[in-house]
């Protein structure tokens, strides 16, 4: 398995880049940011120049990639099509409230490791067994015979013999057949090419456990108590991602290359939608995307992503829908907004003989894709 497990007089963490041996290297297979932009559009992801800069010194430089903005922008999608683009394997850790080292890199098999136990002393008891005797004999007669043998009640006590084999045990219990790797153990140890590492929505988690994230993020190693340090062979590609619900600790920022994905444009979003729901045409993609990118405009509970608006493209690619009207948008609302405050404010009016707000948005996202569309073809 391509990692090595370290001493801990050789974890060197200030040891530069530079110094460590070439099997380590991430080895960026793309030549320029324009071949690396060409392969995510290949697996239908149109990232802007910033965003694919970002991801090209991310591979060259060896470096993790942070990517921050609103939800449903593509930050997890990234690290998806990057696996793809890469051919490596794809390991995700979703993050949560109250996630600990354990839950992330390793646990024991604790079942196990006492099933082991147990037939390992039955298989002791067993061997250490004395014979059964041929004939009777008197009570003194066989303390006479365990004293002389070195068995019995009385017999000296064998306490290299219990300690070899208590070591013996010690060392079986934890070694890998008894270890459950989680998704960093995986990473740095991999069973094939070093993986791309996605490490969802840190920001769900608390300062504790991006204080644990400072060791994979610098080195590419994770401390094992039982083992030591254990560093990875070869680098994997490691993606973070923050919906910035709270602020991630500039620490572990510092260890990353910063990326902040945005909405996309309306030109752009037409192009994913187009891409994403092939029985889309351009005409229904230019309505839905102008719709939604006036509906974040309103002060909403939930801004629609990009997400949202692909999955409004298929149920109405589902609904066979060619135009958009207000009774499909009211009937189909349910893809984009999902806090019922937001639906009441579009689908109800302010007041009494008013228009619902969601009749003033299509009127004015009309315009806009009627303008965009006028826009592409120039």
């Amino acid at each position: 398995m391509p990692w090595r497990r370290l001493s801990a007089g050789s974890a060197g963490h200030n040891r530069p880049r530079a110094d460590r041996k070439g099997e380590r290297r991430l080895k960026n297979p793309f030549q320029d940011i324009d071949e690396l932009e060409s392969a995510l559009a290949e697996q239908s992801y149109f990232a802007d120049r910033a965003l694919s800069t970002t991801l090209y010194l991310g591979l060259s430089l060896e470096r993790p990639v942070f990517l921050e903005g609103e939800p449903g922008v593509g930050k997890t999608e990234v690290a998806k099509v990057l696996a793809k683009a890469l051919g490596r394997p794809l390991i995700r850790l979703q993050c949560y409230e109250g996630i600990d080292r354990q839950s992330a890199l390793y646990e024991w098999n604790y079942a196990r490791q006492l099933m082991h136990i147990r037939l390992a002393e039955a298989a002791r008891v067993g061997q250490t067994a004395p014979p059964e005797p041929a004939r009777r004999t008197s009570r003194a007669d066989a303390a006479t015979a365990a004293a002389s043998t070195g068995s019995g009640p009385e017999a000296p006590f064998d306490a290299q013999g219990t300690t070899g084999w208590t070591h013996q045990l010690e060392a079986e219990l934890f070694s890998p057949r008894f270890l459950l790797p989680r998704p960093l153990l995986q990473a740095v140890r991999p069973e094939g090419p070093a993986p791309v590492l996605l490490i969802d929505e840190v920001d769900r988690s608390d300062e504790a456990f991006e204080a644990f994230l400072l060791e994979l993020l610098a080195e590419y190693q994770v401390t094992i108590p039982e083992w030591g340090t254990v560093q990875a062979a070869e680098i994997p590609v490691v993606v973070l991602t923050s919906n910035r619900t709270r602020e991630v600790h500039d620490a572990l920022k510092r260890r990353c290359l910063y990326a902040w994905l945005d909405y996309p444009s309306f030109a752009k979003e037409c192009e994913i939608v187009r891409h994403k729901v092939p029985g889309v045409d351009a005409a229904l993609a230019g309505q839905i995307c102008a719709f939604v990118a006036r509906l974040r405009q309103e002060t909403l509970f939930k801004v629609p992503g990009v997400a949202e608006t692909i999955y409004w493209a298929q149920a109405l690619d589902a609904l066979q829908t060619r135009r958009l009207t207000a009774a499909r948008i009211e009937e189909t609302l349910g893809c984009l907004l999902k806090y019922r405050d937001d639906l009441m404010m579009l689908t109800q009016p302010a007041r009494q003989g008013d228009a619902p707000m969601l009749h003033r948005l299509m009127a004015e996202a009309g315009v806009a894709a009627e303008a965009g569309m006028r826009g592409d073809a120039r």
